[in-house]
């Protein structure tokens, strides 16, 4: 089987993966996806930290109680639904030829939060940040469940280092990137391209 590498781009409501094989020292992406963390209807998984701020806008013992209830059982949701999609991306790719071999999870710096409930409740603009990385700790489970090595990519950079890593200028990864999605169909944005890159530089390394 050929190996694939995994790029991952999580945000609210899910992730995007997209896979990238190298042969001959050029990329292929050999699929594009996008993994829920919940399912339809089901706000406690979709925004347990917006549930978590209404619940405690009253800060009552009691409240802060039921709001950190309403996290723990979201992102319980999240993690399952994460570990699920991800292994149903992998057996695709196992059922077409590919072994999923190694990951790259796309990060930013806002890293630095570790208590998403605290941080959420100290002022209202904080919840939507919170819930990007609570579906990225999701996929930091779902990647450690399926057994997938993996390592974490700063956004931020990405691009300027995906050149010079390849040696190439960022003019002409954009084009080779835009052309990546043609084996994937669409949608093929932004995002896609993300995970494209950070899968396909990962992979180079290796």
């Amino acid at each position: 089987m050929k190996t694939v590498t995994l790029g991952l781009r999580a945000s609210r409501g899910g992730a995007i993966v997209v896979a990238v094989d190298i042969e001959r020292n050029a990329p292929h992406a050999a699929l594009s996806s996008f993994i829920p963390t919940a399912i339809e209807s089901d706000r406690l998984a979709l925004e347990p930290y917006h549930v978590a701020a209404e619940l405690a806008y009253d800060p009552t013992e009691k409240n802060l109680a039921e709001a950190a209830a309403a996290v723990r059982e979201g992102r319980k949701r999240q993690d399952e639904l994460a570990a699920a999609g991800l292994r149903i991306v992998v057996r695709q790719l196992n059922d077409v030829g590919f072994a999923s071999s190694a990951a790259a999870l796309l990060v930013n710096r806002a890293g630095w939060v570790t208590d998403l409930l605290r941080y959420s409740l100290a002022t209202p603009e904080h919840p939507a940040v919170a819930e990007g990385l609570a579906v990225r700790e999701a996929f930091r489970h779902a990647l450690r469940e399926n057994n997938l090595r993996f390592v974490e990519v700063d956004e931020k950079t990405l691009r300027a280092d995906g050149a010079s890593q390849l040696r190439v200028t960022t003019l002409d990864l954009d084009a080779r990137l835009k052309a990546l999605g043609s084996t994937v169909g669409r949608p093929w944005r932004k995002e896609q391209k993300l995970a494209c890159l950070a899968a396909w530089t990962t992979a180079a390394r290796r």
